[in-house]
């Protein structure tokens, strides 16, 4: 009988500890169809992620935001929210090394990220 209870315990807690490792290595739900990607060099994109548990997480309709001088005599700087892609190479996405992903952050929809984001969709051609 105390060895069938003993195995009993042992079976629980392995079958927690089984859980927990689990818990820790599923992958994050992503909640927004954009996201903050803060980078391990400081740069800051936003957009679609793909491929959360993978070595590489892909990021499409990516946008940055860029300081521009909007008056040269004041030295007045306004930042602009700029959508990749009119580069030379002319990027579809981004696929960065997990490695370097420091952190995810949702974009809510109500945020002033989401509604610039919105703003530029509707002016495409």
């Amino acid at each position: 009988m105390i060895l069938n209870l003993s195995a009993v315990a042992i079976a629980a807690l392995l079958a927690v500890l089984a859980g927990q490792n689990w818990r820790a290595q599923a992958t994050p739900e992503l909640s927004t169809p954009y996201h903050a990607v803060a980078l391990a060099n400081s740069q800051v994109f936003f957009g679609r992620v793909e491929g959360l548990g993978t070595e590489y997480v892909v990021l499409r309709d990516v946008f940055y935001i860029q300081n521009r001088v909007v008056n040269a005599e004041t030295k007045q700087v306004a930042n602009v929210l700029v959508k990749r892609g009119g580069e030379w190479h002319a990027p579809d996405r981004m696929i960065l090394n997990r490695s370097h992903v420091l952190l995810i952050e949702p974009v809510k929809a109500d945020s002033q990220v989401a509604k610039l984001i919105a703003e530029q969709e509707k002016a495409k051609p």
